[in-house]
């Protein structure tokens, strides 16, 4: 009678499973070091919306003292910190790893460009939620904003899936642009688009014309369809295939701009 063992080479798909998320997690926690090393570049992301919610929603009672509109004021921000942080991860990180020396010899390892991706998506995730925390602290402490257990996880599932945009819109910037051109070009994007998206100023203090290009927006969409998701109003009924669109736009120009940065320095 023989027995017979089960083994896993190196060659089998499991075995390139296991090899994948151990690159991957080497490259977040690489990642990770690397962007804490410089603590500006969280507390950036980490800060601002903060500062907008202590210095322009807590001091007006009409609306901290309002659960509804201190949700959407909560749920606005919160938005903006996950695009500032995809914007700048994504844009700006990915530029500038571009330009370093160790980043060519990256490209060209065998394992792909795989494990490096994801670990880059799960890096900007974290820093996303970092953000977070403390708008939803302030907001518990100082506002009559209420959530119930549902509301909340239906909320931060929802602002997962509405940064996809903002992520692909970031490598593109990312793999087109020097980091030079990376920074202003975030910044000229990411205001306008705050603000057009409803993010600072509640869209129905807009005029029609204004609303109008308002929601044709991806940050109008998202902060619409995450104002669905924690206070039950109804978003506008082309929120989502806007979003889609939007989304499908974005990775398009984000192959694109990676197949093109491909081209350039492996042909």
């Amino acid at each position: 009678m023989s027995t017979t063992t089960s083994t896993t080479r190196p060659d089998t798909p499991a075995g390139r499973t296991q090899s994948f998320w151990t690159l991957s997690w080497l490259h977040l926690k690489y990642q990770f070091l690397e962007t804490v090393r410089v603590p500006i570049a969280v507390l950036g992301n980490v800060l601002f919306p903060s500062l907008a919610m202590v210095f322009f929603v807590v001091p007006q009672e009409s609306v901290a003292g309002n659960p509804l509109y201190a949700t959407i004021a909560i749920a606005g921000l919160g938005l903006f910190a996950i695009c500032s942080a995809s914007l700048f991860t994504y844009g700006l990180g990915v530029a500038e790893d571009r330009q370093l020396p160790f980043y060519p010899f990256l490209r060209s390892l065998p394992a792909g460009p795989g494990p490096q991706m994801v670990a880059r998506v799960l890096n900007g995730g974290i820093f996303s939620l970092f953000g977070l925390l403390p708008l939803i602290l302030i907001g518990w402490l100082f506002t009559a904003a209420a959530l119930t257990f549902g509301q909340l996880l239906a909320g931060i599932g929802t602002i997962l899936a509405v940064s996809v945009p903002f992520v692909l819109l970031g490598m593109a910037i990312g793999y087109k642009l020097s980091a030079k051109a990376a920074l202003p070009v975030v910044q000229v994007i990411l205001f306008p688009l705050a603000f057009a998206g409803g993010l600072f100023l509640p869209p129905e203090a807009f005029p029609a014309w204004l609303d109008a290009i308002s929601k044709a927006t991806p940050t109008r969409a998202g902060r619409d369809l995450l104002v669905q998701a924690t206070t039950g109003l109804d978003a506008y009924a082309l929120a989502l295939p806007v979003l889609a669109g939007w989304t499908v736009l974005f990775a398009v120009l984000a192959i694109l701009a990676y197949r093109g940065d491909e081209g350039r320095r492996f042909r």
